[in-house]
């Protein structure tokens, strides 16, 4: 029993001095730093260095008292560092905010616990990141998908906004290297989609929901109602020249300024 205190404080300590450290640093001076920071591969770094590297350390270190520890300490960082970040700014605190008014709308202990429920799915948002990293790059090099700038994609630049500060802005900087993986790996999966299947699906419900995310769906596919031979024409159509990125992709629509289909 004394050796699990042990780990988790230590887990704790080390944690919480590294972590608020850090976010202390690119507060200080990350506009110095610029892109290198803010936009992928150095954002990814830096993520890590938040997020999931030091469960890694204290975990091989410590087992899951370790990580337990490690883990109580970045939400420690995290609860202090939005306190540092608002003393800085006393006219902000002063102003609208966000929080405030979702404490009003919906009531204060509702929207905080609502708020950290969803950091549940940040081990899921990293494992998506993992996978754009390690994985898609092997679909250009075999099938000549597209290759894209995944720096356009992850990003973030909600710390520009005037008057976000604190709690605000460290869950509007979360939203928005979340979506940012989203729509990154939205777009890596239309050419998926569309490229091995390319049929509309039987549940219409479902088309209609996924056709946001999935524009091919009434851009091409086959109908459900169609056979093989429809699929392998529309294949054959898409796919013979070169292209082979979604049906809609930008690529698809202009080169050099005039169409190519």
């Amino acid at each position: 029993m004394h050796l699990f205190f042990v780990h988790l404080l230590v887990g704790y300590g080390i944690s919480l001095a590294t972590v608020l450290g850090l976010a202390l640093a690119l507060t200080l001076w990350g506009r110095h730093i610029g892109r290198g920071v803010t936009h992928a591969p150095g954002l990814d770094g830096v993520v890590s260095l938040l997020t999931w590297v030091p469960w890694v350390i204290g975990g091989v270190w410590g087992g899951w008292p370790g990580w337990l520890g490690v883990l109580i300490g970045q939400v420690t960082a995290l609860v202090v560092w939005c306190r540092v970040h608002e003393t800085m700014h006393p006219q902000a605190m002063k102003g609208p905010r966000i929080v405030s008014f979702l404490n009003r709308t919906v009531g204060r202990w509702q929207n905080h616990l609502a708020l950290w429920f969803t950091v549940i799915a940040l081990p899921v948002f990293l494992l998506i990141r993992a996978l754009q990293l390690g994985v898609y790059w092997v679909l250009p090099l075999l099938l000549g998908f597209p290759r894209y700038s995944q720096s356009e994609w992850v990003n973030v630049s909600r710390q520009k906004f005037e008057g976000l500060v604190g709690h605000d802005l460290i869950w509007c900087l979360y939203c928005d290297w979340m979506t940012g993986v989203y729509s990154l790996g939205a777009e890596m999966l239309r050419n998926v989609e569309s490229f091995w299947c390319p049929i509309r699906f039987y549940d219409g419900k479902k088309c209609e929901n996924c056709r946001i995310d999935f524009p091919d769906i009434e851009n091409g596919w086959v109908k459900e109602t169609g056979n093989m031979s429809d699929v392998v024409k529309l294949m054959e159509e898409k796919y013979t020249h070169g292209q082979r990125s979604w049906f809609g992709h930008p690529v698809r629509l202009t080169i050099k300024g005039k169409p190519i289909e």
